[in-house]
């Protein structure tokens, strides 16, 4: 039977930026189908006020969805933030998802702020990624930050790239707070519906959101843990096809 898988990403990212990771699944799964949605004030949505709680972005993917004429059930496979919105999605809605990755998400009912956005990073988040106004250096911060597996060379073609996107439909200052202020305070539940299965998925070198933070979600809810030992926070960037293997593997091992 065909799947939909939806891919779901992070702060003040959007469709573009999952590069060909959308057709290296759609390759190695052709019998299914992969969707790709933009969150309010990213994106094709970049005009919109992004919400400021968790639920309400999750609002939105599933009106857009409903607008489709999609009715799932989805796999999804959701990356940072978008692991937060899977999340909200198994506890709110768990009837419509068959089946979760959640991908160097965090949440803070199981780990503190300084491990959801190391520290360290702060100062060159602040100044390059949120309040710099040149997109090309913006986006050259959030690839040094965020890919480990990558030379320097390549992340300087990458950033000119998404400078791109980000002059197409730009993402303005109040909605990359509003989305960094959803995140920050989203709090999950304590528990996920026994009946969908979920794995985490762990870039181990993540230079963003401590690795602990994923560790710490597989063991408060007892899901399986699968972990690349030196992808950073975007993993589908630095090791697209172990993650599609990962996926496969997890979707297999579930259904047997």
């Amino acid at each position: 039977m065909a799947r939909t898988w939806i891919l779901l990403r992070g702060l003040i990212r959007e469709k573009r930026h999952w590069e060909d990771f959308p057709q290296r699944l759609q390759a190695a799964l052709p019998q299914d189908r992969v969707l790709l949605l933009d969150l309010p004030g990213n994106g094709d949505l970049y005009q919109q006020p992004s919400p400021t709680r968790v639920g309400a972005m999750l609002v939105s993917v599933r009106e857009q969805l409903k607008a489709r004429g999609e009715t799932g059930p989805y796999h999804l496979v959701a990356l940072s933030l978008g692991g937060m919105m899977a999340v909200q999605w198994l506890s709110q809605a768990p009837e419509e998802v068959a089946f979760a990755a959640l991908i160097n998400t965090s949440v803070s009912r199981f780990s503190p702020f300084w491990q959801r956005l190391r520290p360290a990073n702060y100062p060159r988040i602040l100044r390059d990624a949120v309040f710099s106004r040149d997109p090309r250096r913006k986006e050259l911060a959030i690839l040094q930050i965020t890919s480990n597996l990558h030379d320097e060379a390549f992340l300087e073609q990458l950033a000119g790239k998404w400078a791109g996107y980000a002059r197409e439909k730009p993402v303005s200052l109040s909605n990359s707070l509003r989305q960094l202020l959803a995140a920050a305070r989203y709090r999950a539940p304590s528990a996920l519906p026994a009946e969908v299965p979920v794995m985490v998925i762990n870039g181990g070198g993540d230079r963003l959101v401590s690795p602990r933070c994923s560790r710490t979600l597989a063991q408060a809810w007892q899901l399986p843990l699968h972990v690349h030992p030196q992808a950073g926070h975007d993993l589908p960037l630095d090791a697209p096809q172990w993650l599609i293997n990962t996926l496969i593997e997890g979707v297999t091992d579930f259904a047997v």
